[in-house]
């Protein structure tokens, strides 16, 4: 198969915030030889290729100015499914929507997935992404069983745990800078009811926000805690936590209903009565100062009324919070969202998210959204940053008339983290520097994923936007 450039490809892509975008030849390979095809292409003009699966990331690691992207969409099946040992074998444009539902009436559950299922499970690998239960679960490539992929020399190689193991452990989590996955074997988690028990607990403040997540991931299968970001003073980080239990009753047949699609489904109205769809029409009417303080108010004194309330939740609805409101990024136009998201040891991490809150209050730039997650080391992938500690997520408005002050708040916000030993998370950064990505790394780390670049890529083909732009040196001449 021989491919062109064609002005017919170019397409105006946008990272997913809105923040940012770039116009590329787009190419959309629905095979391996595809793809083989578009890397020779690549070769012959002197272009760069970014590879995108649904394009979810919030900033530019799937954008490639005036270069080559290779959109993974159509490389969309599920090849292999095993009700009896719950592997299946996809491609990489399989979305996580696809895979539950896919599976899910089989007493099946994907183990790790995002906060959104409209992720692809190959974007999933390529940044090792992480959920609500990484503390207990780890991340999305633990979970993978083996993988294919396609090296930009255009030579297919195979990856396990025994075979190609230094790439099975370096290709994940790589922000797609060593090669491109074309298909997954993945191993999902045996569930017997399409439910999860939750726990809402309210917490006065940041201190007590840590110690809630970690009393209750003993116990629980996921944690995750909601802060009010504009509570200052004694109540500094106060909000609240959930925790929840997958489901098994000494009775599932009970609640085998649960397990089928229409009990899964996200409902199509809000309260019942408003259309989910325009909802981030009150999102976007929300973000402002004044209505994030009341908003946030309000929350917490429900999370207090709540606190210590057991309920019942589908596995859909707790996990896809954010696919609730259908396109909410919308309430975040014409500037799009920023998020800034850290990882911190547990011994550093109380200090640090004091003062990272303190400084979005100081700098009157409140976050619209601050969730807090517990973490394990994963340290065994070539590019690592989930520590035994925390990560706080930080939503932020890109409004053209503070634009600037958020910036410079962002900066501000990534000293502590670097002074705090902390890392950053590639797929949803924006606005990260060099200097603290490096220091993200480590050193080691960066020679190692240089070593793994030459080798890989020696006519180095794979770049994007964020690349560029976080590390030159993985693209500069050996």
């Amino acid at each position: 198969m021989t491919l062109a450039l064609s002005n017919a490809a170019l397409q105006m892509l946008h990272a997913w915030g809105e923040n940012t975008r770039a116009r590329s030849y787009v190419h959309r390979p629905t095979t391996a030889a595809g793809l083989q095809a578009v890397f020779a292409l690549a070769q012959h003009t002197g272009l760069s290729i970014a590879l995108r699966g649904a394009g979810q990331s919030y900033g530019d690691a799937a954008l490639n100015s005036e270069q080559i992207v290779v959109c993974l969409a159509q490389m969309n099946r599920i090849t292999h499914w095993s009700p009896a040992n719950g592997v299946v074998e996809l491609e990489p444009g399989v979305t996580l929507a696809q895979l539950w539902r896919h599976c899910i009436g089989d007493g099946w559950w994907p183990p790790v997935v995002s906060g959104t299922m409209f992720t692809s499970v190959g974007g999933c690998a390529a940044m090792n992404i992480h959920g609500k239960n990484n503390w207990q679960a780890g991340n999305f490539a633990q979970h993978i069983l083996e993988f294919t992929a396609v090296l930009p020399a255009g030579n297919i190689v195979r990856c396990s745990a025994t075979e190609n193991s230094d790439l099975f452990h370096a290709i994940p989590g790589s922000f797609g800078m060593l090669g491109c996955i074309t298909a997954l074997r993945l191993q999902l988690k045996r569930i017997h009811t399409g439910l999860v028990s939750v726990s809402a607990l309210a917490a006065p403040n940041l201190r007590t926000m840590l110690q809630l997540l970690d009393e209750n991931k003993s116990s629980s299968d996921y944690v995750v805690g909601w802060i009010d970001a504009a509570a200052g003073g004694a109540g500094l980080g106060r909000g609240q936590v959930h925790a929840a239990t997958y489901y098994a009753p000494p009775f599932a047949a009970a609640h085998a209903q649960s397990l089928q699609l229409q009990h899964q489904d996200l409902p199509a109205r809000i309260f019942g009565v408003f259309p989910a769809h325009y909802a981030w029409l009150g999102l976007r009417l929300a973000n402002n100062a004044p209505t994030l303080r009341l908003v946030n108010a309000l929350k917490y004194l429900s999370a207090r009324l709540q606190h210590g309330r057991t309920y019942l939740q589908s596995l859909a609805a707790f996990n896809f919070l954010l696919d609730y409101v259908p396109d909410w990024k919308r309430a975040y136009r014409p500037g799009g969202l920023v998020q800034h998201q850290s990882f911190i040891a547990k011994e550093n991490a109380l200090a640090a998210y004091q003062q990272l809150l303190q400084a979005c209050q100081d700098a009157r730039l409140l976050p619209t959204l601050a969730v807090l997650k517990r973490h394990k080391p994963d340290s065994q992938y070539a590019v690592s940053y989930c520590p035994d500690g925390y990560s706080l997520a930080l939503d932020f408005s890109a409004h053209a008339r503070t634009r600037h002050r958020l910036a410079t708040l962002l900066a501000q916000l990534d000293q502590i983290v670097v002074a705090s030993q902390g890392k950053f998370y590639f797929a949803k950064d924006s606005a990260l520097h060099p200097a603290a990505a490096r220091a993200s790394l480590g050193a080691a780390a960066l020679r190692n994923l240089t070593v793994l670049k030459q080798r890989c890529d020696p006519e180095n083909l794979l770049q994007s936007n964020l690349s560029r732009r976080l590390l030159p040196e993985l693209h500069a001449p050996e």
